[in-house]
């Protein structure tokens, strides 16, 4: 699931009362086939638009092999703001990279329309055009909404023993797919992961919506397919069966709940026909998901970490031509993008203390480099008073340091690791942090970079970059993960993406609020994923998220 940073009332603005959360997702029809041997491979892109020309990417779908009418399983969660207009954009690509990304992708077509429209129909079906509006071929688009009224999820374990052999020459390659009952028919709630060629698969374990998955009554009846997937796209129906979330909780309580998948064709067919397989319940526990909000409000600090880029690359503080260069005005994009994210991010930490860092430059009285220097030149209390104080001191060291080089940036991120590191050991979400690093763009340490990041992916750690000047930032879009998962030189893959890269100049001549939403959005997301992904309940968490019998209500 992805979530907007306007859900939690980040903006430059005073939050707008958000009416409610909205779950969309997307499914496809005819789409256009760009593959010359094969079927188009489908992912769908989602933008809000944030002001003017400026969108900003709120989440992917999966991408579907070899279909040109997918049905993603990944659905997005939206805060619906009834008195604004939120315009959003459905982008849908073929993708033909490993990495997914959108750079090598076949376009095939996009929607945009407003919030407004989804919530109104429930079920929006809409044509899908070219960048220049014609016709995307014969394609179309339907995204579904559904109001967002429980914050439960249901946490499953799942396996299968002696599954039908489908495949000539091995195992079968299964995967599952579970269903909720509705008035027209089975909606897909969740797709697994295919496990190549075994008969006897463990799944990875996953969580489902509560609503997704039963609307939120345990009562109510649950598909769940198995199919073995060939890359065709066509994959065979091994079997499924049907039981609701409160028989299967109470089976799996004691031991693992067991469901014979029947494959009722084959069954009509076949005398003696057992089943094709048996589907292992081994976990299925309803849980409370806590949100953005519930670990702000749960006594979570965040807390920023400000790092300076003082290289030569951006041209000598005294001339006009530089990114340092001050105005007449007291103005330059380092101050604009110091005042306008720092604005947002100083109402979520509680002593408005900032530790502000350069890198990059000859500093006294040595006048050697360095690339973790506090601007207000005390190591042992780097910390600066609110914004005002940032950018007093950053005022104050720029005539002091000479722009030297190379652009490090892996030192200052090790640093805010070592915080990240002694946080976890507390075994709460007490502490998560915010690294930004507001830059030229060109970066010296590549390798070194990569390594930091992954590591600092296992860490309650973000990293937030700003591009500022008209430099090739190719560099920066690589760190952010969004086209694929970020690797270091030796293949080790980050756990998750914590990098969000905003280039400053799409956003200088708009709204302050809006550079500062772009670069905030993916931060909330970040913060619960990783905390959910690590078990960490909320310090003061109205209660901790443990079981809640099948018989609750919402």
């Amino acid at each position: 699931m992805s979530a907007v940073m306007a859900s939690a009332g980040i903006s430059g603005s005073p939050p707008t009362e958000c009416v409610t959360k909205v779950a969309v997702s997307i499914s496809c029809d005819n789409l256009l086939d760009m593959d010359a041997f094969s079927k188009s491979d489908p992912l769908c892109v989602l933008l809000m638009n944030t002001s003017g020309p400026h969108w900003c990417e709120i989440g992917r779908t999966e991408k579907i092999m070899n279909s040109l009418n997918p049905k993603f399983s990944k659905s997005f969660v939206i805060d619906y703001y009834f008195e604004m207009v939120q315009k959003l954009r459905f982008e849908v690509y073929d993708i033909d990279s490993e990495n997914c990304s959108l750079q090598d992708a076949d376009f095939l077509g996009e929607l945009e329309c407003t919030m407004g429209q989804i919530v109104s129909s429930k079920k929006l079906t809409r044509p899908l055009v070219m960048k220049d509006k014609t016709p995307a071929g014969k394609g179309s688009i339907t995204i579904c909404a559904e109001e967002r009224t429980d914050n439960r999820v249901v946490q499953f374990e799942v396996a299968a023993r002696k599954l039908d052999k489908k495949d000539f020459f091995g195992k079968s390659d299964p995967f599952l797919e579970f269903y909720r009952e509705t008035g027209t028919g089975w909606q897909l709630a969740h797709r697994t992961e295919v496990v190549k060629n075994n008969l006897n698969p463990t799944w990875r374990p996953f969580q489902i919506s509560l609503q997704s998955l039963c609307g939120g009554d345990v009562e109510k009846s649950i598909k769940v397919d198995c199919y073995d997937y060939n890359n065709s796209g066509s994959h065979d129906f091994i079997g499924s069966f049907v039981a609701t979330l409160s028989q299967i909780q109470q089976t799996s309580e004691s031991f693992a709940a067991e469901f014979e998948c029947i494959n009722t064709k084959k069954k009509q067919k076949k005398k003696g026909y057992k089943n094709s397989g048996v589907i292992i319940v081994k976990k299925c526990k309803i849980v409370k998901e806590y949100t953005f909000l519930d670990y702000i409000m749960g006594g979570c600090q965040i807390n920023f970490t400000i790092a300076i880029d003082f290289t030569g690359s951006n041209g000598d503080p005294r001339s006009p031509m530089s990114l340092h260069y001050i105005s007449p005005q007291g103005f330059n994009e380092y101050l604009a993008a110091i005042w306008a994210v720092g604005n947002v991010i100083q109402d979520y930490d509680s002593d408005k203390m900032f530790p502000a860092f350069g890198f990059g430059a000859q500093i006294p009285p040595t006048m050697q480099v360095c690339h973790e220097f506090p601007i207000n030149f005390n190591p042992s209390n780097p910390f600066c008073a609110g914004i005002e104080g940032v950018v007093q001191a950053y005022q104050q060291c720029l005539p002091q340091v000479k722009l030297y080089g190379p652009t490090n940036f892996s030192p200052i991120i090790n640093h805010v690791a070592q915080f990240g590191r002694q946080a976890l050991e507390q075994q709460t979400a007490s502490n998560y942090f915010v690294l930004l690093i507001i830059t030229d763009g060109v970066i010296t340490d590549m390798d070194e970079t990569r390594r930091a990041i992954v590591n600092a992916s296992r860490l309650p750690m973000s990293i937030i970059i700003v591009g500022v000047g008209g430099a090739d930032f190719t560099a920066m879009e690589f760190l952010d993960g969004d086209d694929g998962i970020l690797r270091s030189v030796t293949g080790e893959a980050a756990m998750r993406d914590i990098v969000q890269f905003v280039p400053f100049r799409q956003f200088q001549h708009g709204p302050q609020e809006m550079l500062a939403q772009s670069v905030l959005a993916e931060v909330p997301g970040q913060v619960t994923n990783f905390f959910t992904t690590m078990h960490l309940k909320p310090p003061h968490g109205d209660s901790p998220p443990t079981d809640i019998s099948a018989s609750a209500p919402p």
